[in-house]
């Protein structure tokens, strides 16, 4: 696509922040969105706003302010997302309440609110969901989160569908294991409750891959790049592995 409006939530860590980075070398305009101040953007085609994107009564009012401030975004990385480690049986409920509402329904929301504005503009757009492999696989100790990337997948099959007629492309993005900050406290989450060190799981998840090795965000950040550039032109409702070859369908 042309250079435009980016919107990327959860910007100022892991995926998020490796997207932001991707879309200002590529001449983007970027919009961060992240629940959490960092101070002052280093370039001047970042915008930082900051926004809890679970309060979902002010979303709406928050998106139209937004429009009417810096226009409509053309591009929606959907990345702001959160896990809680426990095995099924000791989960607690508030965990899959925050993990939801997160993941799933602020997708849905800022899915929808800015898909109705490229559809009043008559504008095509492209919305990239990051998933998991999780929303394909099951894994011990994080059944919410799982059940939640299953939920990212359904909701990017369905709006592809609905939005096509309107050119607006909805895809999935579905990392493995990357070395981010929520990665690092898996680690030490899992290894409690597994009675392992962070080191020993960063071992065993090498050695689940394939490649060898775990990914780096800005890995992913390129196949969102791809999602969001004119030779993606004809993908549409499709979750991308990027996982090394850990998850191969």
């Amino acid at each position: 696509m042309a250079k435009g409006l980016v919107l990327v939530t959860g910007g100022n860590s892991g995926i998020g922040q490796a997207c932001v980075k991707r879309f200002l070398e590529k001449g983007h305009k970027v919009i961060n969105v992240d629940r959490v101040h960092t101070g002052e953007a280093d370039n001047a085609n970042e915008i930082k706003e900051v926004f809890d994107l679970t309060d979902l009564d002010q979303l709406k009012t928050w998106s139209d302010e937004l429009v009417e401030k810096y226009g409509v975004p053309k591009i929606i990385v959907n990345s702001a997302g959160i896990s809680r480690m426990d095995y099924l049986i000791d989960s607690q409920l508030q965990d899959w309440r925050d993990m939801f509402e997160l993941n799933v329904f602020a997708i849905y929301e800022v899915s929808k609110v800015f898909a109705n504005h490229l559809v009043a503009g008559n504008q095509s757009g492209r919305i990239i969901n990051i998933s998991s492999q999780a929303g394909k696989n099951g894994y011990r100790g994080l059944s919410g989160y799982v059940a939640s990337k299953h939920a990212v997948i359904g909701l990017t099959k369905s709006a592809a569908i609905e939005f096509a007629p309107k050119n607006i492309l909805v895809n999935a993005v579905c990392p493995g294991i990357v070395e981010t900050s929520m990665k690092h406290r898996e680690r030490v989450d899992g290894g409690k409750i597994r009675g392992m060190t962070a080191e020993e799981i960063y071992k065993e998840d090498c050695s689940q891959v394939p490649l060898s090795r775990t990914a780096q965000p800005e890995e992913v950040a390129g196949v969102v790049a791809f999602l969001a550039s004119d030779e993606a032109s004809y993908l549409t409702g499709q979750a991308i592995n990027v996982t090394g070859g850990m998850t191969m369908h």
